[in-house]
């Protein structure tokens, strides 16, 4: 997957001595850096209990900064995409990073829940919604044409399992030291990716005197575009591709996917299991483990995403998890049974598999408006996440089960499958 350097680099430029491609080298950073903002997004759910001992605040108030925090996740991505191409992918990630370190430091000195909802609803809300998956799209669509999708693949796993990795990890520093401690080594993690980004990200490849990787001699590919405008270009792409019947199908997809995996099974599995009997720690082992089998599938979703019609991937993809979560509820039980591990690793393996196609076809249907693009549909992701989120638990409230809220979900992964395989793609791709 490497390939030596064929391009002679400007003088002083910091990838003179690399023999790699430079494009595995922003890769890698990006790698880390998304990584980073999975535990970023870990800890807000860790200082739910911590802070109403301390404070006394409701879990509500509490919640509503987390619920924040969620929101801008998504929404800011089309923006940030935007941002990208009018500032840089350096400035904006950086930028990023500091906005999160400001916001996890901040809450140490905090007496009021306003001033909750201020530094991690909308300090790091805002950051993490900055490095969030049209960072991916935009990494994937200048630095690479051969493994595009083999490389969206293992960077969306870097963002997406990440969170469900690292929240065992973050609840246990949360429960050994308090809740300040977590707080302040986010902090610090976000300040020691700042240099990274700084040293070794780079807009364009033609930036370091090369072309995308596996571009063709006299490609175009990789070369410095003319910068455009962040909010306007945000909105305009946005009016361009609303025109398009196939983004409100990538869109509508994308929102049951957030719905049935952040918004639900992320959000009231363990509760879900627990009114079965399982231990809450049980189950939220359950759930990152879910995280773990994630990189498995979505890297090969990555890999199968070069080589098969993407929405034939998306059909099947929802179609499985469909299937999956209308057995859930025939599933729980006081322990761990061997139907539960099938879960587990099936729905694992399908986690968020849905990513590398759905940035495969923004690409084809929207050329280079594709990324920003890709941050709309995102959106609807985050959107259908938060739906979901509230509408489970009102379900539970009144049915006194969850049964309800899994066969809904499954209903709306099949017509998120009928949805995707309706999509027209181009008849010639869009140029990279």
């Amino acid at each position: 997957m490497t390939e030596l350097r064929t391009s002679t680099p400007p003088p002083g430029n910091s990838f003179r001595a690399q023999r790699l491609h430079p494009a595995w080298i922003v890769a890698g950073v990006g790698f880390v850096t998304l990584v980073g903002a999975a535990a970023f997004r870990s800890v807000p759910s860790v200082l739910l209990d911590p802070l109403h001992e301390e404070f006394g605040w409701s879990r509500g108030t509490i919640g509503s900064a987390v619920s924040l925090n969620m929101l801008l996740y998504g929404l800011i991505s089309p923006f940030a995409a935007a941002l990208m191409d009018r500032f840089g992918i350096r400035r904006v990630v950086a930028s990023a990073l500091v906005l999160v370190a400001a916001g996890a430091g901040l809450t140490v000195f905090m007496t009021q829940a306003w001033q909750l909802i201020l530094t991690w609803g909308l300090l790091v809300g805002v950051g993490v919604g900055s490095m969030s998956m049209p960072f991916v799209a935009t990494i994937t669509g200048r630095w690479f044409v051969r493994q595009r999708g083999l490389v969206t693949g293992v960077l969306t796993a870097a963002g997406a399992t990440g969170q469900l990795v690292f929240l065992p990890l973050v609840s246990s520093l949360a429960s050994a030291h308090g809740w300040r401690v977590p707080s302040l080594v986010v902090a610090a993690a976000a300040l020691a990716v700042v240099p990274l980004v700084l040293l070794f990200i780079r807009d364009f490849p033609s930036d370091v005197g090369a072309s995308a990787y596996g571009a063709e001699p006299g490609s175009t590919a990789g070369l410095r575009k003319q910068a455009t405008g962040g909010a306007i270009r945000a909105l305009t792409v946005l009016a361009t591709v609303a025109r398009r019947p196939g983004f409100w199908l990538l869109a509508g997809g994308f929102a049951v996917c957030g719905a049935s995996t952040n918004g639900l099974v992320a959000t009231h599995f363990v509760s879900a299991a627990h009114d079965h009997g399982m231990p809450p720690t049980t189950a939220a082992g359950l759930l990152a483990l879910v995280g773990i089998f994630d990189v498995a599938g979505t890297i090969f979703s990555g890999w199968l995403s070069d080589r098969v019609d993407p929405r034939y991937l998306l059909l099947a993809y929802y179609t499985l998890r469909g299937l999956s979560l209308l057995i859930l509820p025939s599933l729980f039980a006081p322990h761990t049974q061997p139907s539960m591990w099938v879960f587990i690793i099936f729905y694992g393996l399908d986690w968020i598999a849905t990513v590398p196609p759905t940035v495969m076809l923004c690409r084809e249907l929207f050329g280079d408006d594709g990324p920003v693009a890709f941050g709309w549909v995102f959106a609807s992701h985050q959107i259908g996440a938060a739906i979901a989120a509230t509408g489970a638990g009102v379900i539970r409230d009144i049915q006194g089960s969850y049964t309800m809220a899994w066969y809904i979900a499954g209903g709306l992964c099949g017509l998120a499958a009928l949805m995707s395989i309706l999509i027209k793609r181009a008849v010639v791709p869009a140029a990279v």
